[in-house]
Order: structure tokens, then sequence, then C-alpha cells
């Protein structure tokens, strides 16, 4: 598609004439190409919850180190990709990102493919993954280009809330494809289960063959014919105001993207192995994960920031965001939203497994947590449900936003939740130091709906804020780099679960989040909801 030199979504007549038609093609090819993102990026939720399952000579604080490497790189690759689009065009950008996925997609699918590859192998996919969640700050900056401020609410929730669909359809369809040979010769031969697993559908018992390497390679089925789709459907705005210099064309654009991916990846490595332990290839230096975090964030803004030439200048322009005192609020009160959602939705699977999935009994004395539970719940049959539920009802929030103000829904769900992370550690802890855990279940699992719930329209009157609070040229990157923030969750919230598990606590978790989500109350109210601050309920 051409690129449009010419975008004016305010004016009325621009709008109702052509511009309406535009953005919505654009958006409607954004949709499925941000769930390609997020399936690949949270496959790791699914994937480590069947690699137990086959018998993976891994711990589970190992596996759920590979959802927590996915997760930190993908929240570091959102830095450099909230400047993406100014520098390098929507189009372009959109194009590359989602093409990239499927180096992930086909490496991971090959190294399930025996048991006996190393632990780097898989750490270095979980690494690849990154990429999608990544492209979440390019995609929403993006599409807040091209609505009018009055419909950014509704065109975000959209895009973000069906786009985070990837990770609902992620849990449905890999444990589907794991079922039969879906590839053939190619796919590989299939394992067995040495414990049950499950599908949407039910029950799969122990004995059965399975595919787990389908697990990869079954995105490239969408991956391929959506790469056509972008390429040939989507477009730049070059305009002053988006994309104003995209002389070189895509050759220009891909080598600057690549390049900053480049840094996202080098300091997110850097990062991962100060926290990691010497176990699973990390330095064991035991140092804090906050303060690596605050490293790793501050590392790739300044080495961006050292790029020459254009691209220099150009985030000069885009790093005023950062003087703005709201950058950081949003960015504090969008942790609380999405990256529970994320976070969640990466710990979610496994934790059912390892906290309902065996039997808590003492031996001499010692709790143990190692006893198979025959009646335990199937991870991969259930927790699809809750971020089905958060991403649902994520347009919700932005619409509801659009109406009744952002702060206000936003201040409603951190109620919420504060409410239910308490609730949820006392599920949490009778659970695990039961011998028949699975009588918690079902309360356990009815208060993360509410908490997915919270989160997912939180989601929405956040964004809602940020397309109000924020002058036209910032809003893209602020919303970039709050998401950017917010998808750290996708690596503290596993790492954390699995740290608490390993200390036979995890209902600590949970009521660490709790005070977090208190401290989310107060800072919203203080700065959104009194009438006295210089935004009300925006």
């Amino acid at each position: 598609m051409s690129d449009l030199k010419q975008w004016e979504p305010e004016q009325q007549t621009f709008w109702d004439s052509h511009g309406r038609a535009i953005a919505n093609r654009n958006l409607w090819i954004s949709i499925p190409s941000l769930l390609c993102g997020f399936a690949v990026w949270m496959q790791w939720s699914i994937i480590t919850v069947q690699m137990l399952n086959l018998g993976f000579p891994y711990q589970a604080g190992d596996l759920f180190s590979l959802t927590a490497i996915a997760g930190l790189t993908g929240a570091t690759l959102r830095i450099p990709a909230s400047f993406f689009i100014r520098l390098c065009g929507g189009r372009y950008t959109i194009f590359l990102t989602t093409s990239l996925l499927m180096l992930p997609a086909i490496g991971t699918g090959l190294a399930l493919q025996d048991q006996n590859t190393p632990f780097w192998v898989f750490q270095l996919m979980a690494l690849l993954s990154g990429i999608g969640g990544g492209n979440f700050a390019a995609s929403m900056s993006n599409i807040s280009f091209f609505y009018p401020r009055k419909q950014q609410g509704l065109a975000l929730g959209l895009n973000a809330g069906l786009g985070n669909f990837g990770v609902t359809s992620m849990q449905i369809l890999v444990p589907l494809f794991m079922t039969f040979g879906a590839f053939g010769a190619l796919g590989g031969d299939p394992m067995v289960l040495k414990s049950a697993s499950g599908t949407l559908i039910g029950a799969i018992p122990a004995g059965t063959e399975t595919w787990i390497q389908n697990a990869g390679f079954v995105w490239l089925l969408l991956l391929i014919p959506l790469a056509f789709a972008i390429w040939f459907g989507m477009n730049n705005i070059n305009t002053a105001e988006v994309s104003p210099n995209l002389a070189g064309g895509a050759p220009r654009s891909f080598a600057i993207i690549i390049a900053m991916m480049l840094i996202g990846f080098a300091t997110s490595a850097l990062g991962l192995w100060l926290i990691m332990p010497a176990s699973v290839n990390g330095s064991g230096f035991g140092i804090p994960k906050e303060l690596v975090l605050v490293l790793v964030l501050f590392a790739t803004v300044m080495l961006l920031k050292a790029l020459p030439g254009t691209i220099r200048t150009s985030l000069d322009r885009q790093y005023k965001i950062f003087n703005n005192k709201h950058t950081w609020v949003m960015s504090v009160l969008y942790v609380m939203t999405f990256g529970s959602f994320i976070g969640f939705s990466a710990a979610f699977p496994l934790s059912i497994q390892v906290i309902f999935g065996f039997s808590h009994v003492p031996v001499d004395g010692v709790m143990t947590h190692n006893t198979l539970n025959p009646n335990g719940p199937s991870a991969l049959t259930y927790a699809w449900i809750a971020p089905f539920i958060g991403a649902l009802i994520r347009p919700v929030g932005g619409w509801v936003s659009d109406k009744f103000g952002g702060a206000l829904v936003t201040q409603m769900c951190a109620i919420a939740m504060v409410i239910l992370s308490i609730v949820a550690a006392y599920y949490m802890s009778m659970a695990y130091q039961s011998a028949t855990p699975e009588q918690y279940f079902a309360p356990f699992f009815l208060v993360f709906l509410g908490l997915f719930a919270a989160s997912g329209m939180g989601n929405g009157s956040t964004f809602c804020s940020i397309a109000n609070i924020f002058p036209k040229e910032q809003a893209g990157p602020a919303l970039g780099w709050t998401s950017a923030v917010a998808g750290y969750g996708a690596f503290y919230i596993p790492q954390v679960f699995g740290e608490q598990i390993k200390a036979a606590t995890p209902e600590y978790a949970m009521l660490g989040f709790a005070v977090f989500y208190l401290v989310c109350v107060l800072l919203n109210w203080w700065f959104y909801l009194r009438k006295q601050g210089e935004f009300y309920n925006p």
C-alpha cells in the first residue's frame, strides 16, 4: 500500500470520507498480528506444563524460569519498539516484527523434538519469543495515530483486547495440536505422557502419545499469510507528526529496527544472567531482581540514545515523555493492570499444575510436595479461561472509560484487585498444605477469574486515560513506554511465583501483589480522582 502523505483524523470531513475505512483496515490487520505476537511470547506458559507432564529432566522452578526469560525480554524489547513507528513507519515495523516471530516458532518446534536438548537452547528460544512481547508497543503506538481522540479508547481496546486473545488462542490451540501429528514426518515423532494432561475438551491420561513440538510449528500456519496481508494491506503515515522520515524505504527501516532490537536483546540477556541462579546458566550472584530490572531499563534507554544520526535526533524528541510526571504515574498504574494480566497469564497454568496437581503431605514431620495427585485438575483444561475473560473485557473497559472516565474505572478495578488477591492468597495457602488440594480449586479458580476480569477492564481504562493526558506527539511513545514497563509483569510474576513455590509459601506472592495494588489505589486517587489535580478523571 502507498504511504499516506496526509492524515487528519480529527477533521470530521476527512474522517468520514476515507479516513475511517483506512484506519479500520489497518486495525483489522494489526489485531491478528498482535494476537500471534502474544501467542508466541506466552507459549512457554503451556509448553512448560507439558514438559513437566512428559518428564523433561528439569525442576518446576527451572521451567518457571523459561516463562520469566520470555517475559523479561518481551518487556525490554517494548522500549525500542515504542519508537519504531516514528522512525520506521507502521507498515514496515509491523511487517518485520511479525515476520521475525517465525524464528522462535520454528526453533522451539525443533528443540522440543528431543528431551535431551540442552537447557540453554530452550532459554535461547524463550529469549527470541520475547519478540512477540515487544510487538505490543509498536502495534499500539501505530493504531493510536490512525484514530481521533474520541475513538481511541475503543480502537486501542480492540487492538489490545483482541490481540490479548493470543494468550487464550495459544492456551487452546497448543494443547489441541499436541494431540496429533499435524505436520506429518516434518513435525517429528511423538512422546509419551508420564502424567495426565488435557485440553479444553477434557483430560488426557498418562501413557498417551503427544506431539509437544507442534506448540512451535502451529504458528507458521498464521504467520506466513499474515506477512503477506501486512505488506499489501497496511500503510505508513508519512507525516511530520507520525513518521516524517521514511527515505530509504523498507531496507533502511528494517536495519534501524534490527539494530534497536539487538540492543534490547543484549540488555535482556545481561539482566537475565545477573538474576538467574547458576543452576540455570545464570551468574548465581543473587542480585535482587528489582534492582536488575531498573538497570536493564536504564541501560536500554541510554544505549538507544547513543545511536547516531537521525535516530538519536528523533529519540531526543520522543524522550520528552520522561520529563512528564504522568509518564511515570501511568506506568505504575499500567503495571497494575496489564502487568498483572500478562504476568498471571504466564504463571497461571504452571501454578495450577504445581499447587493442585500434587498432594502436599508430611513425611517424617516435613511437608513434601512431589506426590502426584490423581484427582488434580488439568491445567491445560482450565488455564485458558482466565486470560480469555481478561482479553474479552478489555474493549469493554475502553468503551466504558470513554463514557465515564478512565480514572474512575481504574479505581474500581484496583480496589477489586486488592480484595481478590488477599482471597486468592488464602486459598493458595490452604491448598499447598493439603493432601487433597483439589477441594480448594473451584474457589481459587473463580477468584482468579475475577482478577483477570479486573485487570482486563483496567487495561482499557488506563489506555483511555493516556490518550487524554498526553499531547498527540507524546501519546504514541507514552503508550509504548508504559506498556514496556508493565510488560515486566510477564517476568516478575512467574519469577516470584517460582521463588515462593520453592519456599513452600505461594500465598506470599499474592499478598505482596495486594500491597502493590493498594498503593495504586492511592496513586490513582491522588493524581486523577482529586478535583484539584491537573487531570480529573481523564
